[in-house]
């Protein structure tokens, strides 16, 4: 009789468990309700490019990269840079032109890449939008357009005259337009930081922060163009 006591004894236990207390919602209702499930925007946005029917095309497709690029880079700055960069010296011209061959070295190492150019100025705006620069790569029939754009700057706390060590970081974004598709298949942003001194080849502590950024600079180029060519040789 112990025994049956026993089961009965749980068994109203789970009986309780199950009976919905007053208010609640049982769970067979729960997750059985007639609302209609939410699949397109329900905002009125009239500032949009895309329309509702593009954007559900979109992200219900699927993405091939092609087998044959024609590459072109463009390279944007921000304001701030412009200015900053107004007046350029023979070291800022040859570390712009270097970094453009570090990236086109990049890419060349993929099979993909048959021809790299670089979209002139006179073709992009100078606050370019992607209408803009897509239409300035079908005018000369890129697939693929490179933007990028790089910051770099000494760390507050590494003063130029009173550290004897100098440590700059750069910044570098960079994306993949495919100019057919308007889609942007591939984007990265990296931050590298380099910490250095004052050299015999140094004229002063302002040539020596130029040095120790561009070489911060470098590094984030080189770790993105290990990113960019994994992501070209995928499905090769």
């Amino acid at each position: 009789m112990g025994k049956i006591a026993l089961a009965v004894f749980i068994a109203g236990i789970f009986a309780a468990c199950t009976t919905s207390r007053p208010g609640s919602i049982p769970n067979d209702q729960l997750y059985a309700n007639n609302e209609p499930s939410i699949v397109k925007s329900l905002f009125d946005d009239k500032s949009a490019t895309i329309s509702e029917e593009n954007i559900h095309r979109i992200l219900d497709g699927s993405y091939r990269l092609p087998d044959s690029l024609r590459v072109a880079f463009v390279r944007l700055e921000s304001t701030q840079s412009q200015k900053r960069y107004y007046g350029y010296d023979e070291q800022q011209l040859k570390s712009r032109q270097q970094y453009l061959d570090l990236f086109s070295g990049k890419f060349k190492n993929s099979p993909r890449v048959k021809s790299i150019s670089v979209l002139p100025d006179l073709l992009v705006s100078n606050t370019p939008t992607f209408t803009n620069i897509r239409e300035a790569a079908v005018r000369t029939q890129s697939d693929m357009v490179v933007i990028y754009t790089i910051h770099s700057d000494i760390y507050s706390q590494y003063n130029l005259f009173s550290k004897t060590n100098i440590k700059a970081f750069a910044t570098t974004q960079l994306i993949l337009l495919d100019v057919r598709t308007g889609l942007v298949p591939f984007t990265t942003i990296v931050t590298k930081d380099f910490l250095d001194k004052k050299n015999g080849s140094d004229l002063n502590e302002t040539e020596a922060a130029a040095r120790i950024k561009n070489q911060a600079v470098l590094f984030t180029i080189d770790e993105i163009g290990q990113q960019v060519t994994n992501f070209l040789g995928r499905g090769k």
